[in-house]
């Protein structure tokens, strides 16, 4: 099987891509749930969600899309059609209790179910960003490999980031990717892994749009997995992930929301009524990744 990652053709098996694996089996032991956040980077946990919660979450952001017209009126809402020329969206924010659409995905994100998994993950009282990241991911669309660390550093370190797909997400609707051993690249994480997106004002954020020399270069192995509505992926800040291209006609939707121990300290941009986010990207002249990476000689 081939799949699309930016202009590369990865095949299923070959040194650049292989499939994530479930971390179920270690759910009722907490130090084994550790150790393979460590080793692998990331933990993927099938049907832990309720699946009602989730579609009921991605009915919400769908009826944003509508009616936005964004979604094509041939087709029942539910199935995500996108309308000709339409763009994909996100709907970051806090939690604003007008807006009822958004609600479901809300409860979903914030539930005591995750709240408690993540207590009992990071040994403490865990707490999330009061910003969310829902999105819709139009045709053609895909992200660069980066880490998050670049966008959310100045507090803990030690924050994780939940990847949540709003739906079933096949190979081809552009479900996430990781790069394997991203978090042991002790270089990038050195150079790249120490910018800050609204100080540095650097493009895009995105290491780079070409997971082929991302492996040839840093080393790794990509790995992505179909998913299914109520699975969730967690990984660190440090861990170099992207998505695999939507070639559908259908968004994919999605979510990343953040978590962390109340006890350390906190991003200020994402915590609040109304946080303030990125205050200062993209304000300016921006420098391209390609200078910097020269700058840090990687």
């Amino acid at each position: 099987m081939k799949i699309m990652m930016g202009n590369a053709e990865l095949e299923m098996g070959s040194k650049y891509l292989t499939e994530l694996r479930s971390a179920n089996d270690l759910l009722h032991d907490v130090d084994a749930l550790r150790q393979r956040l460590e080793e692998d980077g990331y933990l993927l946990i099938r049907g832990f969600h309720d699946r009602a919660d989730v579609m009921s979450a991605r009915s919400g952001i769908l009826q944003k899309l509508h009616d936005m017209n964004k979604l094509d009126a041939g087709f029942p809402i539910e199935e995500g059609v996108i309308a000709q020329g339409a763009k994909g969206a996100m709907f970051g924010g806090a939690v604003n209790e007008e807006d009822e659409n958004m609600m479901p995905f809300y409860h979903l994100v914030n539930s005591e179910k995750v709240m408690s998994f993540f207590d009992r993950l990071l040994g403490g009282e865990a707490m999330t960003y009061d910003y969310k990241w829902p999105r819709a991911v139009g045709n053609g669309d895909f992200t660069g490999a980066h880490y998050d660390i670049v966008y959310m550093g100045r507090g803990t370190k030690q924050v994780y980031t939940m990847w949540t797909p709003l739906g079933d997400v096949p190979y081809e609707q552009g479900p996430l990717s990781i790069c394997l051993g991203s978090q042991n690249f002790e270089k990038m994480k050195a150079t790249y892994g120490q910018m800050d997106v609204d100080r540095d004002n650097i493009e895009l954020g995105w290491i780079s749009k070409d997971p082929i020399e991302c492996v040839d270069k840093f080393g790794g192995q990509w790995a992505t997995t179909p998913f299914e509505a109520g699975d969730m992926i967690i990984f660190g800040m440090f861990l170099l992930h992207g998505s695999v291209n939507n070639t559908t006609s259908r968004f994919r939707i999605s979510s990343d929301t953040r978590y962390q121990l109340r006890s350390e300290p906190v991003d200020e941009r994402w915590v609040g009524v109304k946080p303030k986010g990125h205050y200062a990207w993209g304000q300016e002249k921006s420098k391209s990744m390609e200078e910097a990476r020269k700058e840090w000689s990687i």
